[in-house]
């Protein structure tokens, strides 16, 4: 069952903007990765929950999306996501963010599960503008933005596929605009 949602839980870079994803569903995804493991269980993550139109516009502009894709503007004009969840290191609890990155990514990627159990998808984007996002979103000078997470309803096919003889994990875009992820196989990474 796990294996199964994490065979759904792919970046989605696509998503239906007629979907409004609620606070409750947000706030349903942080119940979630806020119980799960922390280093010496500090806790330092904090949540800001972006579901507001405008403020949604706000972060669309501060993100930058598939940059393996040179040649591609991600999302496509109407695909955005219509959600985000913030993800701030309290510096007040930690004072090197770098510290919480493991925190970060258990705390992520249990949301994106949670989001696939909820037949939404998300995406996390480490590429965007912080210090105008800690500006907009944070209310606290010691909330230091970390990572930002898409939470939406999925319109695109995104495809598990072995990676080439070449050896490229590089994700890639056929011409119907299918996404493919290549994965390395199990033999080749069990060492």
């Amino acid at each position: 069952m796990l294996k199964d949602l994490v065979l759904k839980n792919r970046s989605y870079r696509g998503f239906d903007e007629n979907f409004k994803v609620s606070p409750e569903i947000l706030k349903d995804l942080v119940d979630v990765a806020r119980i799960t493991a922390s280093g010496a269980n500090a806790q330092p993550l904090k949540y800001r929950l972006i579901f507001e139109e405008a403020e949604v516009k706000k972060m669309n502009g501060f993100t930058r999306w598939g940059k393996m894709l040179k040649d591609m503007t991600l999302p496509h004009p109407g695909q955005f996501p219509t959600a985000y969840v913030l993800i701030v290191v309290d510096t007040g609890i930690c004072k090197e963010p770098a510290k919480a990155e493991a925190d970060m990514g258990i705390a992520a990627q249990t949301m994106l599960l949670a989001a696939v159990e909820k037949e939404l998808g998300g995406c996390m984007i480490g590429n965007f503008d912080k210090d105008p996002a800690a500006e907009a979103f944070c209310e606290k000078p010691e909330y230091v933005p970390v990572l930002a997470v898409a939470i939406g309803k999925p319109v695109e096919t995104v495809k598990l596929v072995e990676v080439g003889e070449d050896g490229s994990t590089k994700y890639y875009r056929d011409e119907n605009d299918v996404h493919y992820v290549p994965k390395r196989k199990l033999e080749d990474v069990l060492i």
